[in-house]
């Protein structure tokens, strides 16, 4: 979905389209499908810690120490303020990193980057396009309502609303009912087998609210009072530009918070924000500012930890009416930049060249062979500066302007949007620069008069879910990211391909093919691998050092430090 970083988006990010089509061989699906989001489970998670690329600066954690305790309260740094915490449009870091502790799915991602049961403690589907969830008993909301099959319909209903704008609704446009089958259970109808739909359930699209709160709450839901969820923190005091609290919710079903507050503290300047942290003002926070690394690092107030990220660092194609219309503009642009001097400068070192949009992690759950042909092939990272002006010349773009947006939000940003400017004064193109304010970046990913007169950004994605077609469903035509309007009718058909298929092997066979032609076409040029960063003072542990703090429910893990 997609800043603090860029995009911050999505996700991980609204929803991506997804298509669909029936498999080959029914039988061999159905099979695949009577073994149910275990599998799905099973095949996720990425690489062990440790296994970053050659000549990485850093080493990937599998987490942080477990407290010794509970802590009254601890505060977070974080670089935006959401302009809502409704769950329907939660698109974005700062929305996200708050509601995962707010707000539940009936599925859950874990740490790990697996999938385990949510709120509904059971999903099976009995036929391809059924999916029945097996609801907890006892399950609390915040207004103290107790959930019913009923609260699910209603929020799913709330994703599927053409009319309510939500991120997420493209992830259900598969969906034909959402019925309540019993007082704990509810059973989804697909029109097409889904391979992408029940993964889902573990994001923000899968989160269930009280019906009757959400109701009593009308349009201020999510701006104001409480969010009727059921999570381990309830919303608190926002001090509106300063600082947003979250309270322990005493009557949580699952496990216990430890901390009994977490303030949050919007920092939109990254200066600001490591100063903070290192006086003690805030306690840590996700989305370190990168030019920031060193200096934590040998602070010795705390610690930075890196984990699996999911995140690519891109330049989004937003505008393919002009110059970036021909692939070979796009092309040139992509061997004119200097990735290794971004991961150093931009990146703080702490990130991988790459010429994948996918990451190598979201391709754990491959075959050795079928993960060796995702990559093997991809056009190369190396500038070649006099290919690159040439392919420019070849279709007559010499002298065009473009214009790149660019933020104050962090330097993996700013720096993204000069290394690009740089490269193309290089291979004679025009390019600008428009400084968006960080609290705005939001906007280009969700209103289209954001875009207006911007051809490119900079966009780091980090994917929901441990499927590269997260990613790759992007450039479908239609879809909620594809802003520039890519279309190719044989790409389409591979996504439905894809989606359809609930045979993992079957599946990542197919998204190979997709990868090599993202690769060629470039509607997003790719740039680095970024892994998730994570400070700590000496205060407080427990926080996880992996992406899925997006979607679990990371702050009631946080506690006393030994």
């Amino acid at each position: 979905m997609s800043t603090a970083p860029p995009p911050r988006v999505p996700r991980r990010r609204p929803g991506p389209l997804r298509g669909r089509s029936v498999p080959a061989t029914a039988a061999r699906t159905v099979l695949a499908v009577l073994s149910s989001v275990a599998v799905l489970a099973a095949c996720a998670g990425p690489p062990r810690p440790g296994t970053d690329g050659p000549g990485a600066s850093f080493t990937l954690s599998a987490g942080t120490p477990r407290p010794k305790g509970d802590v009254d309260s601890f505060t977070w740094a974080l670089y935006a303020e959401p302009p809502t915490l409704d769950h329907t449009v939660a698109f974005d870091y700062p929305q996200n990193t708050i509601l995962s502790n707010v707000c539940e799915s009936l599925m859950r991602w874990t740490p790990g980057l697996t999938l385990e049961p949510g709120l509904a403690e059971k999903a099976s589907n009995p036929d391809p396009t059924t999916w029945v969830y097996d609801l907890r008993r006892g399950v609390r909301f915040h207004d103290g309502r107790t959930m019913t099959a009923d609260d699910v319909v209603f929020s799913l209903g709330r994703q599927r609303d053409p009319d309510n704008a939500a991120a997420w609704a493209q992830n259900f446009q598969n969906v034909t009912a959402v019925r309540k089958t019993g007082p704990l259970q509810v059973t989804v109808k697909l029109k097409k087998p889904d391979s992408q739909f029940p993964q889902y359930m573990a994001t923000a699209a899968g989160v269930v609210a009280s019906k009757a709160g959400v109701t009593a709450a009308g349009k201020d839901y999510g701006t104001s009072g409480g969010l009727a969820c059921t999570g381990p923190f309830s919303l608190g005091a926002w001090q509106k530009g300063q600082s947003l609290e979250l309270d322990r919710f005493d009557h949580y079903w699952g496990t216990r918070a430890k901390a009994g507050k977490v303030v949050f503290r919007f920092l939109t300047d990254p200066s600001a924000r490591t100063n903070a942290l290192l006086s003690g003002e805030a306690d840590g926070g996700y989305l370190i500012p990168t030019e920031s690394y060193a200096r934590l690092k040998g602070s010795g107030v705390g610690t930075l930890y890196f984990g699996e990220g999911l995140s690519t660092v891109n330049v989004n194609i937003t505008n393919m009416k002009g110059p970036l219309r021909d692939v070979r503009v796009r092309q040139a642009l992509s061997l004119a930049l200097d990735r290794s001097g971004f991961v150093q400068a931009g990146l703080g070192g702490a990130g991988t060249v790459t010429n994948s949009l996918t990451t190598r992690a979201a391709w754990a759950g491959a075959s050795p062979e079928t993960r060796e042909a995702a990559f093997a092939g991809l056009p190369p990272t190396d500038r070649d500066i006099e290919k690159a002006r040439a392919l420019v010349e070849e279709a007559g773009a010499t002298g065009k302007s473009l214009t790149v947006a660019t933020s104050s939000i962090g330097q993996d940003v700013s720096l993204l949007a000069t290394a690009v400017q740089a490269a193309g004064s290089r291979i004679g193109l025009n390019i600008n620069l428009k400084s968006v304010a960080p609290n705005a970046f939001t906007a280009l990913f969700t209103d289209p008069e954001a875009r207006e007169g911007i051809d490119m950004f900079p966009l780091t994605y980090y994917q929901s879910i441990t499927d590269p077609l997260d990613l790759l469903t992007n450039f479908r035509t239609g879809a909620y990211l594809n802003f520039a309007g890519y279309s190719d009718k044989r790409y389409d058909a591979l996504v439905d391909r894809a989606t359809a298929a609930y045979d993992r092997d079957s599946r990542l066979r197919t998204e190979t093919e997709l990868q090599k032609h993202a690769a060629e076409q470039l509607p997003w040029i790719p740039v680095a691998e970024w892994p998730t960063a994570v400070f700590l003072n000496k205060r407080i542990t427990g926080a996880p050092t992996t992406i899925a703090y997006m979607y679990y429910p990371w702050a009631a893990d946080v506690g006393a430090a030994p």
